[in-house]
């Protein structure tokens, strides 16, 4: 018998609506216990998914709320087993004590992700699909949710589950040969399988190669602002948040620490860091900023390089262009554009460069819009597909890789022992990414990141 579980699902904040869950064995017993219908009627004679009007009670029978009450009967809910749902008003205090009451009727507290943990134990979700329940409720932007919703709708495991099934078959060919010498069944040829074993990896590579975007999708994209000291790198990072995360003044040095702040360029999320200014220094503070600098840009995904093209260039600036050239992707912000005497270096000439005056704003859209174009994700990857989970990553990889394996070792003409075993490696690890093989501390962790309630 399965312990009923029971856990607010909405936040501990006053909202409109405030949901109370609850899944087990004696899940609809419990919803008896604590809720009358207006009806009569018991939730035991409730149809399934059908909305009961009544009153929420307390311990001791008296009324906390009037709502709304629905059941659904495992194997068809949510998590598999018998589940029910309280819509009420949301008062904290008032689902708190409604939480009291269900547990005084026999439920306990859900652990976190139990709900959903249940869904997978009970065949309702497999792991991929598990993690991105959290996923989506993580999702900073549109793009981040819908690609998580395609992953929870079976995107990913759609494609790991035909490959796995494709294997299967082949090695289940090979293991009836051996097996049953007798019988008729049709002569193993490993030349005739190696097509489709190659087919199978550029699928899998082609899956894996969108890791890179699909982590600065759910992750944001790392962006370090590098310059000398008064570029106006504080100004544009308090000119991208839109008001005054940072102290700007004309003193050199203002900036000692980095500065972080997240901000949303429509469906492309910036977690930006603003560093102190690179300049030789004798001071021991800022001499530690200048090195956090330095290494803020190197762990970026992209370095936006911020010169003062009112003033002349500098050996400073020189360090700030090297810096930003290791780099993977760079952006020059030549700022100031307002003040009398701004020219464009020579020494960006023909650079990326992005004209800016953070004072006024010219120019903000013309970075923003190039910061949106260069990390928009999607395009002709279907919806769903982008990979966005580095365990799920790491597994895709490790199934290409054994696919590349016995691939060219059928090429080499290695006996098909041999190349199945590789097959089975690869079966292995598409078996972790949907939870059909997977350690149970690896389902721990995974569902450890979850929210109490889901």
């Amino acid at each position: 018998m399965a312990d009923t579980i029971a856990a607010i699902a909405t936040g501990g904040v006053i909202s409109a609506i405030g949901i109370v869950r609850l899944s087990g064995d004696r899940a609809i017993e419990v919803a008896d216990r604590v809720f009358r219908a207006f009806t009569g009627r018991t939730m035991a004679q409730t149809p399934d998914r059908k909305l009961a009007y009544g009153e929420l009670l307390d311990e001791d029978g008296s009324v906390l709320d009037i709502c709304l009450c629905t059941v659904s009967r495992g194997p068809g809910s949510y998590t598999g087993e018998d589940t029910a749902e309280f819509q009420c008003h949301g008062s904290p205090v008032m689902l708190a004590a409604a939480l009291r009451a269900m547990f005084a009727a026999g439920a306990r507290q859900a652990l976190a992700g139990e709900f959903s943990r249940r869904a997978f134990l009970n065949g309702r979700m497999d792991l991929a699909q598990a993690e991105a329940v959290i996923d989506l409720i993580d999702a900073e932007t549109v793009a981040a949710a819908k690609n998580a919703a395609g992953q929870l709708n079976g995107a990913v495991s759609k494609k790991a589950d035909a490959i796995y099934s494709g294997l299967t078959d082949v090695c289940a060919h090979f293991h009836a040969v051996i097996d049953y010498p007798d019988e008729e069944i049709e002569p193993f040829e490993m030349a005739r399988y190696a097509g489709q074993l190659a087919d199978y990896e550029s699928t899998l590579r082609q899956l894996l190669a969108t890791y890179d975007r699909g982590r600065l999708l759910k992750e944001g994209v790392r962006c370090a602002i590098i310059g000398k000291p008064n570029v106006g790198k504080s100004s544009l990072l308090n000119l991208l948040a839109g008001y005054d995360r940072a102290i700007v003044t004309d003193i050199a040095g203002t900036t000692r620490d980095t500065i972080e702040e997240k901000i949303s360029l429509g469906d492309v999320v910036l977690r930006v860091i603003d560093t102190a200014g690179i300049r030789q220094t004798e001071d021991t503070v800022e001499k530690l900023g200048v090195a956090r600098s330095l290494e803020a840009a190197d762990g970026a995904d992209l370095v936006l390089a911020v010169f003062d093209g009112a003033r002349a260039f500098t050996r400073e600036d020189e360090r700030v262009l090297v810096a930003a050239e290791k780099s993977a992707r760079r952006l020059y912000v030549v700022n100031k554009s307002d003040e009398a005497g701004w020219r464009m270096p020579a020494e960006l000439e023909g650079k990326d460069a992005v004209v800016l005056s953070a004072s006024t704003g010219d120019g903000l859209d013309g970075l923003t819009d190039r910061i949106r174009e260069d990390y928009r994700v999607g395009g002709q990857i279907p919806v769903g597909e982008i990979i966005t989970n580095a365990r799920h990553a790491e597994a895709i990889s490790r199934a290409a890789d054994s696919l590349h394996g016995a691939v060219t070792a059928a090429e080499e003409g290695v006996t098909p022992d041999a190349v199945l075993t590789m097959a089975e490696d690869a079966m292995q690890a598409l078996g972790e990414l949907t939870g059909v093989q997977i350690r149970e501390d690896i389902t721990n962790r995974i569902f450890s990141r979850f929210c109490v309630g889901k």
